[in-house]
């Protein structure tokens, strides 16, 4: 079930939020909550119902291990055995349905073996719900783990705004506001601002990234083939660049909007990674809780930055070659994730090597900054390259004709993409580098500390969201906009990781 479809707009969500609203007033937090995980399962069991045979008995092994972890270490015990266990399982679980083909057709490439698997159906959020799951297993592991009632966990794993793609959430962060018990007293301003910020971010998946989409898919599909104009090209990774953008972001949006009318506040999990001057800022702004997780549970249990600089770039390069890989088997993820990683050693290694006072030459910060973030914005464009091509020899084609470097096309061969679509992709460009985001809008009414303003971020009183008829108009017409464009709306590209 999409959010962007009729049926969780006019049906789903009405029918859930009502009766949750109605349980938590007559009948009390407990209800209230099974409602809420019952309605998680049908969403999540939409598509196929045999999904929910999948993550119920998952969900069940992992709360069941994670109290005997728990237990355990309470005891004075070593949990070590448990714990591999649990994490063992679960990536088998992930690794059979996300890489059992893609290992077989190497296999089978490397040796000349004739493996051959039926055709594997990746559950949905199957990547998300199990790294959630293993860091609540390390954590308890570790002692952090609060004894937890069944319930809450199952309401923990399960709640639906960002079961299939994310944020990637912490216990810490949601178990507590579970058992609060203002969460099941209904409250008009968070469906106020739940609904503004879900109509942001449902008016950035219908009406921009859907819109870009097929101008995408149209120069990905052609780089298949051969050689390609490089206006073809650039404007064709520029469109991907915005679609994923526009994409997550809205996604991001819609997840947080979503969980704010239930009274939940959900990490914040996107915060104008575009505007970033350097590779290592990118990460700290793109998909913020993968990177948190990347970090807390794979770079500094790989030894992090302790065992001297060379080691840190190694565990660098292979958390993120790791990271993506987690998003596809594919190469071209692999090559991804190693870009990157590559990218933020060179990063970490200049800011080692710069003067401490971290100017360079006599040009003023404002150009410094523009430099930096103008060569983030090409590296990232080139990783996207990597990351959306078919397979590598399509990437190459893409990135030959970027720069320069490949044969040019028949002559007469039409070019794919109109010029007119530059001024709209300039257009984003601006919208992405000067303009706040949702975040920074309604900060006013959120909890996040990593989108307080800083001295270049000030949003004017005009920006700053409120609940008040001007903003209700706006939220309104961004709303219908995106409710009259729905036919139109395709399915988030993270729901396919």
């Amino acid at each position: 079930m999409l959010f962007s479809s009729y049926i969780f707009l006019f049906a789903f969500l009405p029918v859930t939020l009502s009766g949750f609203c109605v349980l938590s007033r007559w009948a009390g937090p407990k209800p209230a909550k099974l409602w809420l995980t019952l309605a998680s399962l049908v969403f999540y069991g939409w598509w196929n119902p045999i999904y929910v045979g999948l993550i119920v008995p998952s969900m069940l092994f992992n709360y069941w291990l994670g109290r005997r972890i728990g237990n355990t270490i309470r005891s004075g015990r070593s949990a070590k055995a448990a714990l591999f266990l649990g994490v063992g399982a679960n990536l088998l679980l992930l690794g059979y349905f996300k890489y059992a083909g893609f290992f077989a057709a190497n296999v089978n490439a490397l040796f000349g073996t004739h493996w051959l698997l039926n055709k594997i159906v990746l559950p949905l959020g199957i990547s998300f719900f199990t790294f959630t799951q293993i860091a609540y297993l390390v954590d308890a592991s570790r002692g952090v783990v609060c004894e937890y009632d069944l319930g809450d966990f199952l309401l923990f794993i399960t709640f639906f705004p960002h079961l299939i793609a994310g944020p990637i959430i912490h216990h810490r962060e949601m178990m507590p506001q579970f058992a609060e018990p203002r969460t099941y007293h209904f409250n008009w301003d968070n469906l106020a601002v739940g609904l503004g910020i879900f109509g942001i971010g449902l008016f950035k998946k219908v009406l921009i990234a859907d819109s870009l989409s097929g101008h995408a898919a149209t120069v990905f599909g052609a780089a298949t083939n051969g050689p390609l104009y490089a206006r073809d090209a650039w404007a064709g990774v520029l469109c991907y660049t915005f679609q994923i953008y526009f994409d997550f972001s809205g996604y991001s949006d819609m997840a947080i909007g979503l969980a704010r009318m239930f009274g939940i506040i959900l990490p914040l999990n996107f915060n104008s990674p575009y505007r970033a001057t350097n590779m290592i800022e990118f990460w700290r702004r793109w998909h913020m809780t993968l990177s948190r997780f990347l970090r807390d549970y794979l770079y500094i249990p790989l030894g992090g930055n302790r065992h001297g600089e060379a080691r840190r770039y190694l565990n660098l390069v292979a958390t993120m070659a790791l990271g993506g890989l987690w998003h596809g088997a594919a190469w071209t993820f692999v090559l991804w994730g190693l870009f990157h990683g590559v990218c933020l050693a060179v990063n970490h290694l200049w800011n080692a090597l710069k003067p401490s006072g971290g100017r360079i030459g006599p040009w003023p910060m404002w150009l410094a900054d523009w430099t930096g973030r103008g060569l983030t914005f090409v590296l990232v464009m080139i990783g996207w390259v990597l990351f959306r091509a078919a397979d590598l020899h399509a990437a190459w084609h893409l990135l030959e004709a970027m720069f320069g470097i490949s044969a040019v096309p028949a002559v007469g061969m039409p070019a794919l993409l109109k010029v007119k679509l530059w001024y709209w992709l300039i257009g984003l460009l601006a919208f992405v580098w000067l303009l706040p985001n949702t975040a920074r809008i309604v900060r006013d009414y959120q909890a996040y500390p990593e989108a307080a303003p800083g001295p270049r971020d000030a949003v004017g009183a005009w920006l700053r969201w409120r609940i008040n008829p001007a903003w209700a108009c706006i939220g309104g017409l961004l709303l219908a906009a995106s409710v009259l464009s729905l036919s139109k709306a395709g399915e988030f590209l993270y729901y396919n990781f």
